[in-house]
């Protein structure tokens, strides 16, 4: 819903001041990229990781001692009064609802999860933001939109794109860090005998002097003046 919203708001932004708009230069960048490249943004994705895997932990504990609870029940609830049944069912709840309430808390919406990650991935965001700041200026850019960010972007000009000056300031501009990944052992290859062939007398770069002959014509005939 936020992606549609800020494709409309972008559309109509350019569709009301497209005169102004003309005048001005912009450039978009790629911040999921950026901060996939970034030492800081890392550590903090693998203290979030760490963190989740521990209080995951927990929980998986404490649905261990609510499953024992559940079976010690099942196992002698014909032998328990009635009062003791609903004690027995109130402690099975009452444990349930623990579980419930410890998870929400930890992963649930702006839980403690999320706090943390939001604090962790700050200044990494900061120092992105500074770098963005700087080539903006550098560049005398008047808008700079994000990719990777809410708002859709249907069609992008890599002409316009300043995600590598954005990693140049960073000092993360390698080719070791930025080159391509190796392509798919399973990936499509093109099929010379899938390839039409070309039409008679066009030119190809392994061919370039395949060029269609063209006919001479006679010279045109002199006429004599009359003395």
């Amino acid at each position: 819903m936020m992606k549609r919203l800020g494709c409309v708001l972008l559309i109509s932004f350019f569709f009301l001041f497209g005169k102004e708009v003309n005048a001005q230069r912009f450039g978009y960048i790629d911040s999921g990229f950026i901060l996939q490249k970034m030492p800081a943004y890392a550590n903090a994705q693998a203290e979030v990781e760490k963190l989740s895997q521990s209080w995951q932990k927990e929980i998986e504990n404490m649905r261990a001692e609510l499953d024992k609870l559940q079976k010690s029940y099942q196992a002698e609830e014909i032998l328990l009064t009635p009062d003791m049944k609903v004690k027995r069912q109130e402690e099975i709840n009452k444990k349930d609802t623990e579980i419930r309430e410890f998870q929400r808390r930890m992963f649930g919406f702006e839980g403690a999860l999320f706090k943390r990650r939001q604090e962790l991935i700050r200044p990494a965001q900061d120092q992105l933001f500074e770098a963005v700041e700087k080539i903006v200026r550098q560049r005398g850019l008047n808008f700079m939109f994000d990719k990777s960010g809410d708002v859709v972007m249907l069609y992008t000009d890599p002409r316009h794109d300043y995600t590598e000056f954005v990693l140049e300031e960073l000092g993360l501009a390698s080719k070791e860090q930025n080159a391509a990944g190796a392509q798919p052992a399973n990936a499509l290859r093109d099929d010379p005998a899938d390839i039409p062939p070309l039409p008679e007398g066009a030119t190809t770069p392994a061919n370039p002097t395949n060029k269609k002959t063209q006919t001479s014509r006679p010279p045109a005939p002199v006429k004599k003046k009359n003395n």
